[in-house]
């Protein structure tokens, strides 16, 4: 039996039982139950009237199939729904047929500069909607989406369901803020959610909200919607500063190398002893083969292990690898840590903490140049509801001018951090 916490169970009554409220914003923090309030309210609307036609959208259409309908499908499953008996998907068209002849549409709601007025909308007609992750899609969508409920309306009252985390946009003007100074539409309703209120959610999920950096953990496990979108740095200039001095926390050595790319010409290798960088070597229009030999060099003058060699493997980087036989960093590959869009994204964050508590440093023959670029990596998408990730190289590129080729050298440091504190990771 499936059992609904209370303010799922306040988020179902609105959207059941009062007909004053036609659209409904169920949100606010990570882990409240979004997906799975807004799933099953599509299901149980199917099935309980015949014949009407409900939309789940999200901005991209991958990732609702990947996220929100695989809570769709783990519903169905546990509600003994089978496909081909009770309903059937069709993935081409993106619709779920009823056995009843209700149909869910699933859609795509991302602006698109081919159809700035979301013609693509056409003669839809629907019963009511659920928009999960809302804040990735704009006003002007959702006031088209809603425009759009008039078919075979339940009780004659349109309903919309929009879920989100928090963001400094049309939602924090239109229901959080206007709900707060009590000047929200008569039609519309608020409910935040935070994971303290799923009594379901996984202590291990909590942990990980946690641990996230500051500006995060108030939005997406505190539910803070005042949080300060200005923030996009991963740590302090003056903690980056004081990074600058010799250490006396030795251990074991380390060599972390970014590898100049085809029609780039600097390869940055950072040596570290523990997590003081004692060296940093830099290579300009080299051949690959005087790149290894270099690396060969400071492995034996500084005793590294091969196991704490680590290279850029993108790229060339890929066939120094190969030459040296150590390991390889692939920064689009997957994060360590879940909350993260991808390796580099993990690693660059994790740097932000090692950087804050002070615990890394850096010699400083390159200190302009290394504080140049770390002040470049900023977080990206701030308010995005989904992963956390930084800016791509060649958009700092273009940007600055400049690549940031030092500072990835000191990022993949981090990576030995990560996996020292959340285990066995496998290595491209």
């Amino acid at each position: 039996m499936i059992e609904f916490h209370d303010k799922q169970k306040e988020a179902l009554s609105y959207l059941a039982i009062d007909n004053e409220c036609r659209q409904l914003l169920y949100g606010g923090s990570a882990g409240s139950g979004k997906s799975f309030l807004g799933c099953d309210w599509q299901i149980k609307r199917r099935l309980k009237y015949p014949g009407t036609r409900g939309l789940i959208g999200r901005a991209e259409l991958k990732k609702l199939r990947l996220s929100t309908l695989a809570t769709f499908f783990e519903l169905c499953t546990k509600y003994n729904l089978i496909a081909g008996k009770h309903f059937t998907y069709n993935g081409q068209d993106h619709v779920i047929n009823w056995y009843n002849g209700s149909q869910i549409i699933l859609m795509d709601l991302a602006d698109m500069p081919s159809d700035p007025d979301f013609g693509r909308f056409g003669s839809l007609e629907i019963t009511d909607y659920f928009v999960d992750e809302a804040s990735e899609v704009t006003e002007k969508c959702i006031n088209i989406l809603n425009s759009r409920v008039r078919y075979k309306l339940i009780n004659d009252n349109p309903k919309g369901l929009l879920t989100c985390n928090p963001h400094k946009g049309w939602l924090y003007r239109e229901f959080f803020d206007a709900q707060r100074s009590g000047s929200i539409r008569k039609d519309r309703r608020f409910i935040q959610a935070l994971p303290t209120d799923n009594p379901h959610i996984s202590p291990v999920y909590i942990e990980s909200l946690q641990m996230l950096p500051d500006i995060d953990r108030k939005r997406l496990l505190e539910g803070d919607w005042d949080y300060d979108e200005t923030k996009d740095r991963l740590y302090e200039y003056d903690d980056l500063l004081r990074c600058f001095r010799p250490s006396t926390t030795l251990g074991d050595k380390f060599i972390t190398a970014d590898i100049a790319r085809m029609g780039d010409d600097r390869t940055v290798i950072a040596v570290w002893n523990n997590l003081h960088a004692e060296k940093f070597v830099v290579l300009k229009h080299k051949p690959i083969n005087e790149v290894v030999d270099t690396i060969n060099d400071l492995i034996k003058n500084h005793s590294v292990r091969l196991s704490n060699v680590l290279v850029d493997e993108d790229g060339i980087g890929g066939g120094c690898k190969d030459y040296l036989h150590c390991k390889g960093f692939l920064n689009g590959s997957k994060a360590v840590r879940d909350n993260y869009m991808n390796l580099k994204s993990d690693c660059y964050f994790k740097l932000g903490e090692l950087i804050s508590s002070n615990a890394i440093t850096f010699e400083g023959t390159y200190k302009d140049t290394i504080v140049k670029e770390l002040e470049m990596i900023r977080r990206e998408k701030i308010d995005s509801d989904g992963k956390l990730r930084v800016t791509n190289k060649e958009d700092l590129k273009k940007r600055h001018g400049i690549s940031p080729d030092f500072a990835d050298a000191i990022m993949m440091r981090a990576f030995y951090e990560l996996k020292k504190n959340f285990g066995k990771y496998a290595f491209a």
